[in-house]
């Protein structure tokens, strides 16, 4: 019972900050809005895919929405940093409370976050003209959640070994990009050199794109399309609960020693 209580008191801690902060509330919602409308119609001009029966915007969706929420889930997970900064890690050290509870408490907290964001994105779909089905819309969120915590375990496993703010964001920087370069969000990694392919067989956000746009474009696309996707839904899932759970009992480790 402790445990679960535990669990729920990080987590509620991390939202209640997060719902006072206004700055980061305005923040999602206008990346959300600059990923999708900006991006995605700005990048679709350049894109043809009609070789793959699918549009141009139809297939920028999912990678702007993943990468929307990977960027959401890694740096929701700061709060770690500030934390062990004022010192609320040092009273959490000397409580009676399980490392494994306080781990989950701080993924989860990242995880909602990141989903807030996934589902902003969601409802912007209409907006730039992607249609979404009905039947694709529960998968899609559940899917969420999983991706979210995903990236939220890494970044939860990142934080624990970081002392300062400033690094951490230098940090996010430095892994992100490469990330979002080779996640296939922009254009299919089914093609490209080897190296390529073995540094996407290892990101979690490739994975991500993989299968948001498999549940996204459903039947709407041609026999050719098998080449836009890297492996099937239930390999990616299975990755991405893998590394979750391997990111967070990192996570727990790290912080136990870190502590």
């Amino acid at each position: 019972m402790r445990f679960i209580q535990t669990i729920y008191t990080i987590w509620q801690r991390e939202i209640i900050r997060y719902l006072r902060d206004k700055t980061q509330i305005i923040s999602i919602l206008f990346q959300s809005l600059m990923l999708l409308v900006i991006s995605g119609a700005g990048l679709g001009q350049m894109f043809t895919l009609n070789n793959f029966g699918v549009n141009s915007i139809q297939f920028l969706y999912p990678g702007i929405m993943a990468i929307g929420v990977a960027a959401v889930a890694f740096f929701s997970t700061v709060s770690t940093v500030w934390d062990r900064e004022f010192g609320f890690l040092k009273e959490i050290q000397v409580a009676p409370v399980s490392r494994i509870a306080v781990a989950l408490g701080k993924t989860l907290g990242a995880t909602t976050i990141a989903s807030f964001q996934g589902l902003i994105s969601l409802a912007l779909a209409p907006i730039i003209g992607v249609n979404l089905s009905f039947v694709s819309i529960p998968k899609i969120i559940l899917f969420l959640i999983l991706f979210a915590f995903a990236i939220s375990g890494m970044g939860f496993f990142i934080a624990s070994f970081i002392k300062t703010t400033e690094s951490f964001g230098l940090l996010m920087q430095v892994i992100i990009s490469p990330m979002l370069f080779i996640s296939g969000a922009f254009f299919p990694l089914t093609n490209v050199p080897q190296w390529m392919k073995i540094i996407a067989n290892i990101n979690p956000l490739a994975y991500g794109v993989d299968v948001l746009r498999q549940i996204i474009l459903n039947n709407q696309v041609n026999d050719i399309s098998n080449n836009l996707f890297l492996h099937s839904i239930s390999t990616n899932i299975l990755f991405l609960i893998i590394f979750s759970i391997i990111m967070v009992g990192a996570a727990v480790s790290a912080f136990d020693k870190k502590e």
